[in-house]
């Protein structure tokens, strides 16, 4: 039986401390677990933090993968290059590498946002909560069936 995949919803801003470490907001921690992984999130600019059972899914969609040419072992390579097991100190700090805050530009302040299977973290100054034009957007909510 596989195990439930948490959903994530939400945001919170917040800055690094001087050591680099994000406090991860205790409702993301909660469904995060206790050892989890922080990635980059390609083609965004920013952070992912995946619950292990969401990274083992991820994992095995990208082993079933019908293709396996150059491509797709530079980018096995590029992912996981930039993927590090992480886990939060009993304050609920997490220490992001420093090759990761500079793929993200991160430098103090952030926000965190729950985006369905994972956390994003995003530098302030990048992150852009409007979806855009609100026609295309309705439009495309539309196709996905949604409404």
């Amino acid at each position: 039986m596989r195990a439930e995949i948490p959903r994530f919803t939400g945001s919170v801003e917040h800055a690094l401390d001087d050591k680099g470490r994000l406090v991860v907001p205790a409702r993301f921690r909660e469904r995060l677990g206790a050892g989890f992984f922080v990635t980059i999130a390609e083609p965004d600019p920013c952070l992912a933090l995946y619950p292990s059972v969401t990274w083992a899914d991820f994992c095995a969609r990208l082993d079933a993968a019908p293709i396996k040419d150059d491509r797709y072992r530079r980018m096995v390579r590029h992912i996981f290059a930039n993927t590090e097991e992480a886990s939060c100190d009993p304050q609920g700090r997490l220490a992001l590498p420093g090759h990761l805050r500079a793929y993200a530009q991160i430098k103090r302040d952030v926000v965190s946002i729950g985006s369905l299977t994972r956390v994003e973290i995003w530098a302030k100054e990048h992150y852009k909560d409007r979806p855009g034009d609100a026609d295309d957007f309705g439009k495309f909510v539309a196709e996905l069936g949604l409404y």
